[in-house]
């Protein structure tokens, strides 16, 4: 017996779960204060801290049972059906954004994103997962037999008051077949650009930036960095009748009304320099091309940003500085550069600090400009501390002695040197205004930004 199953089999004799070990502490479900002789005994089994957490008792009467059924080799599908009713409510309750199912070579894992981060579920028998991973097939309308190749499908799912859309995702791995749900957008967003949480100098820029003619504007950051959002929030803000906007997108992620949206469809022949091509014949006044992949979409956007347009467009980059370089790897020139680049704007998402429980921190250990902070607590209406996601920005705005140096090829580092001398905050500056303010904690920015010396 492994100590995961041994931890799990002391946890069921007192009617608890054993949510997740990881090498710093041991997490454990419980709908009840916890007995002494559990505690005792998982110490003993770990070496480990552990942390409680109160759940209701019959989600944890569910799980339970399915531990039960499994140790006869058989589940029935009642059971089945009630934990996947149970893991899908508690994940749009949880405004989960990804479900992970994950085969293992004894145990099932079920992880939750939330805000960003994955949260591990109760570990299940691995007996489960043929039976749990066919009745997920089912339901998206998948090829059960097929256990070989990747497949994509989707669950449209309803239970009593709890209503969504799931993309589901499989994948073949060592132990059998891992299937992701990806929760689709229930709620409206909001495309409101003063929502965004850019502090007042950069939202000034920004503005600035949409109400010039021509020129290009790009928004950066890695995948998962709220890009769409800033994206669309720009083009709601310039959706207005005297103006034509035209996008080319893949695939078109939000429609808006409005605007003049194509997808993609490189089969057919429909690439961003074929469509690009043709929507400049378009008479657009702005154009949004959904990402920068290549040398020939970055000149046609640059050509088309100095021909009386405005383009905005997104790029996979980390920094602002760092942009300026990966569009020089794109074959555009530092004149076309300076001639044709109006801003850029590079974030990330991190998650705010729960307004319930938050804590200010004051660490001697600590630097002094640091003891002011805000930290993570934890209650039971946020997950550990933090309650949804918030941006950081830095904003570059080119100005024209900006341009000029780009022009002369000055390096990257003393271009930031440039920018920061007029006015431009970084992204781990910002970051630290926002954990001082206590909108979330340093910990939180350390982790998505990495640590910064100085």
């Amino acid at each position: 017996m492994t100590t995961s199953q041994q931890l799990c089999s002391v946890c069921r004799q007192y009617n608890a779960l054993l949510i997740e070990e990881t090498d710093q502490i041991l997490r454990v479900a419980s709908s009840t204060s916890p007995a002494e002789k559990m505690l005792s005994a998982l110490s003993v089994i770990s070496h480990k801290p552990i942390e409680i957490e109160t759940w209701p008792a019959r989600r944890i009467a569910i799980w339970q049972d399915l531990y039960a059924l499994s140790d006869n080799k058989e589940v029935s599908n009642r059971p089945l059906a009630e934990l996947l009713n149970e893991v899908l409510n508690h994940a749009i309750q949880q405004r989960a954004s990804d479900i992970h199912f994950e085969p293992g070579q004894t145990t099932y894992r079920i992880r939750l994103r939330i805000d960003g981060v994955l949260y591990a579920q109760p570990l299940l028998p691995g007996s489960i997962a043929a039976q749990l991973t066919a009745r997920l097939k089912v339901l998206a309308s998948l090829d059960i037999a097929e256990k070989r190749l990747p497949q994509d499908g989707q669950i449209d799912y309803q239970d009593g008051e709890h209503q969504a859309s799931f993309r589901v995702s499989t994948l073949p791995c060592r132990y059998g077949e891992k299937l992701v749900l990806r929760l689709q957008q229930q709620e409206t967003l909001c495309f409101d650009i003063d929502t965004l949480g850019m502090p007042a100098e950069e939202a000034v820029r920004f503005d600035n930036a949409l109400a010039s003619p021509q020129g290009l504007i790009l928004i950066t950051g890695p995948t998962g960095s709220g890009k769409t959002l800033s994206l669309y929030s720009a083009l709601t803000k310039l959706n207005q009748a005297h103006r034509n906007i035209c996008t080319v997108e893949d695939p078109i992620e939000i429609p808006l009304s409005g605007l003049n949206q194509t997808q993609l469809h490189t089969k057919a022949g429909l690439t961003y320099g074929t469509l690009l091509r043709a929507l400049l014949r378009q008479d657009p006044d702005v154009i949004m091309i959904g990402e920068i992949r290549d040398s020939e979409t970055a000149d046609i956007a640059i050509k088309a940003s100095q021909t009386g347009h405005l383009v905005l467009s997104t790029l996979h980059t980390h920094s602002t500085i760092g942009t300026l370089m990966r569009l020089e790897q794109l074959n555009v020139s530092r004149e076309a550069l300076s001639s044709s680049l109006r801003l850029i704007v590079t974030q990330r998402l991190v998650r705010k600090l729960c307004l319930h429980c938050r804590q200010q921190s004051h660490d001697s250990s600590e630097p002094p400009s640091s003891r002011a902070y805000w930290q993570a607590a934890g209650c039971y209406r946020c997950y550990n501390g933090y309650y949804g996601r918030t941006a950081l920005f830095e904003v570059l705005s080119v100005s024209e002695t900006l341009g000029s140096l780009i022009i002369q090829g000055q390096s990257a580092i003393e271009l930031e040197g440039i920018a920061r001398q007029s006015g431009m905050a970084t992204l781990f500056e910002n970051g630290c205004r926002a954990a001082a303010q206590g909108i979330t904690s340093l910990d939180e920015v350390h982790r998505v930004l990495g640590r910064h010396d100085g």
